[in-house]
C-alpha cells in the first residue's frame, strides 16, 4: 500500500535530487529517507529512483508518481484541515427535526446560543411529527430527531423511569429501539374548557368529568392517546374536530365548540384568550427527548447541539 509519508519523501528526494538533501529538508536521516524508498518501491512494485554516483533521478514510474503526488497530498491536506475544523467546532453540519411545539419553545433558544458559541456549524431544521421524525433519523435525513411519547393509559409517565437514565443510555423500547435519547423534560397535560363553562372551580378537572363534551383533538399521536386516556376513564370522546395547529385547538375551544387537552409547552408561545386551563387528572406527561443514531452521538457538532437543547430544556 502507498502511504502519504512515502509520497512526501519521494517529492523532496525529487526536488532535490540526492537523499542526504532530502533528509535535511524534511528534517530526518538518511538511512531514514533510503528506508522509505526502499518500502516506497516494494510497495509499488517496480523501481522508482535511479542513484548514478552522487546523483539521484526519477524512473519512469517515479516520474508518474510525483507526479500524481502533488494532487494526492493537496487533496489529503485540505481534507485533514476539513476534519481539524469539524472536530474543533469550526465547521460542520446539524440536520434537526422537530415537532412544532418543540420548535416553538425548545428550539429557537437551542439555535441561538449554537450559533453563538459556534458560528461555523450549520444547523437546518425541519418539522415532523414523531414516528415520521424518527424514521427521518433512521433513513439518514437528519442528525437529531426531536420526538415525544406518551405513557400508557394507566402506567406512571415514561418520565418516571427516563429521568434518572444517564444521558446517552440507549433507548430500547419499541419505536426508539437502537436509538440514543437523551431525555430534555416531562410535559404535563393540561384541560381546556370555554372561559365561561362552570368546571374545575379549583383549577381541576378529571377527565372522567368531560365525558359528555365534545372534544377538539390534535395531531395523530395525540388523538390516539386522548382516546386511550378516556378509554381508561370509562368513556369513549366524541371527537368533532382534529387539527395540527395548537392557536386552531385553543380557538375552537373558545368559541364554545369543545374541549380539549394540549401540552404545556404548546401553550408557550401561544396566548390562550377566551378558554380556561385546567389541571387535569390523572396527571399525565409525555416524555419529550432528543434522539440521534448511537455513532452521531460522538460527532463534536451534534453533541454541541444536543447540550444546547438540553440547556433549553432546563431554562
Amino acid at each position: 500500500m502507498i502511504e502519504a509519508r512515502h509520497l512526501r519523501v519521494l517529492r523532496a528526494v525529487a526536488a532535490t535530487g540526492s537523499f542526504s538533501a532530502a533528509a535535511r529538508e524534511l528534517g530526518c536521516t538518511q538511512p531514514a529517507v533510503s528506508q522509505q524508498m526502499k518500502a516506497l518501491e516494494q510497495s509499488a512494485g517496480t523501481a522508482l529512483l535511479v542513484r548514478t554516483g552522487r546523483e539521484t533521478r526519477l524512473t519512469q514510474a517515479g516520474e508518474a508518481l510525483v507526479r500524481h503526488a502533488a494532487g494526492i497530498l493537496a487533496g489529503l491536506t485540505a481534507a485533514e484541515e476539513e476534519v481539524a475544523a469539524i472536530a474543533g467546532l469550526r465547521a460542520g453540519r446539524v440536520r434537526l427535526v422537530s415537532f412544532p411545539s418543540g420548535t416553538s419553545a425548545l428550539v429557537p433558544a437551542a439555535l441561538a446560543r449554537m450559533r453563538a458559541d459556534h458560528p461555523g456549524i450549520q444547523v437546518s431544521l425541519v418539522e415532523a411529527e414523531p414516528p415520521r421524525s424518527v424514521e427521518m433519523l433512521r433513513a439518514g435525513d437528519c442528525e437529531i430527531a426531536l420526538a415525544f411519547r406518551y405513557p400508557r393509559p394507566g402506567v406512571r409517565g415514561p418520565g418516571a423511569g427516563t429521568a434518572e437514565r444517564t444521558s446517552g443510555e440507549p433507548e430500547a423500547d419499541g419505536e426508539w429501539e437502537g436509538l440514543v435519547a437523551h431525555p430534555l423534560l416531562r410535559d404535563r397535560l393540561v384541560g381546556l374548557v370555554p372561559e365561561d363553562r362552570p368546571l374545575g372551580p379549583d383549577g381541576r378537572v378529571a377527565v372522567a368529568d368531560l365525558a359528555e363534551e365534545p372534544w377538539i383533538a390534535g395531531c395523530p399521536r395525540c388523538r390516539r392517546h386522548l382516546v386511550e386516556v378516556c378509554e381508561s376513564a370509562g368513556f369513549t370522546p366524541r371527537i368533532d374536530f382534529a387539527t395540527d395547529d395548537h392557536p386552531a385547538v385553543i380557538g375552537l375551544v373558545a368559541a364554545g365548540l369543545g374541549v380539549a387537552v394540549l401540552p404545556e409547552l404548546a401553550l408557550e408561545s401561544v396566548r390562550p384568550k377566551g378558554v380556561r386551563k385546567l389541571r387535569l387528572e390523572p396527571v399525565v406527561e409525555r416524555e419529550i427527548v432528543a434522539l440521534t443514531l448511537p455513532d452521531l452521538a460522538h460527532v463534536p457538532a451534534v453533541a454541541a447541539m444536543l447540550d444546547r437543547l438540553a440547556v433549553a430544556a432546563r431554562r
